[in-house]
């Protein structure tokens, strides 16, 4: 790792990874409760290398941030989105998620598991499917919030079915019913929502945002060429 490494931003791989290694700390006795939500909690709040690395420096595990990929300079092809290349199998790339008086964010890409769980406790998360892969074509999200909310953000495409309770909060069902492409991926939101609620959306990419505009831009610039074409024969016409 170079000397300015630690100033590079860090993926959510990397969060995740380290926040594996939290987990099993807590598993194996290393770390109380309130250690892990405190070292979690800076985890997902860490930027750079810099800030990651001293989370897990008296763990026994070596290597829990990776170094900083080679930057490259070549173009990669952009993926074609489809379903069948997003179905990925797999475990997942996490499984799971906790905001205490406090938030969390999955988002980007990343593959989402068979089953995915979250808890919001005074505090909030947002879930974001629309640039994930996914582990299954069926997914269940497992959303308890408890005085907090959630917010699961889903692809067009995908059929949403919503199995949640809610005691004085509730489940978003708004976005059931919606038919979901061939060989797309079935998303269940399931949980509990105590004085707090579970959103869910459907939305499109930014990327998808952008070529939208773009499209758009393009039109508005040719119906003023033709028009301009159209009143440049009429005057050829007089």
């Amino acid at each position: 790792m170079t000397d300015d490494a630690p100033e590079l931003r860090a993926s959510d791989a990397d969060r995740e990874r380290v926040a594996e290694v939290l987990r099993d700390a807590l598993a194996e006795g290393r770390l109380d409760m309130e250690e892990f939500g405190e070292r979690l909690d800076a985890t997902y709040k860490a930027r750079t290398y810099g800030e990651l690395a001293p989370i897990t420096r008296d763990l026994p595990v070596t290597g829990a941030v990776a170094p900083p990929p080679a930057v490259s300079l070549n173009k990669e092809p952009v993926p074609d989105g489809s379903w069948a290349g997003r179905i990925v199998g797999g475990e997942g790339s996490s499984s799971w998620a906790v905001a205490v008086l406090s938030g969390f964010q999955r988002k980007g890409r990343w593959t989402v598991p068979r089953r995915f769980t979250s808890v919001a406790f005074w505090g909030g998360g947002e879930i974001d499917l629309r640039e994930a892969d996914f582990a299954d074509r069926e997914v269940v999200i497992n959303c308890i919030a408890i005085m907090g909310g959630m917010q699961v953000v889903v692809p067009p495409g995908v059929e949403v079915v919503v199995r949640g309770i809610g005691i004085m909060g509730g489940f978003d069902h708004r976005e059931e019913g919606v038919p979901g492409d061939p060989g797309g991926p079935r998303v269940i939101v399931t949980g509990f929502a105590f004085w707090g609620g579970v959103g869910v959306e459907r939305k499109i990419t930014r990327a998808a945002r952008q070529r939208l505009k773009e499209e758009r831009r393009q039109q508005r610039l040719n119906r003023r060429a033709e028009r301009r074409e159209l009143g440049g024969h009429s005057r050829d016409e007089h």
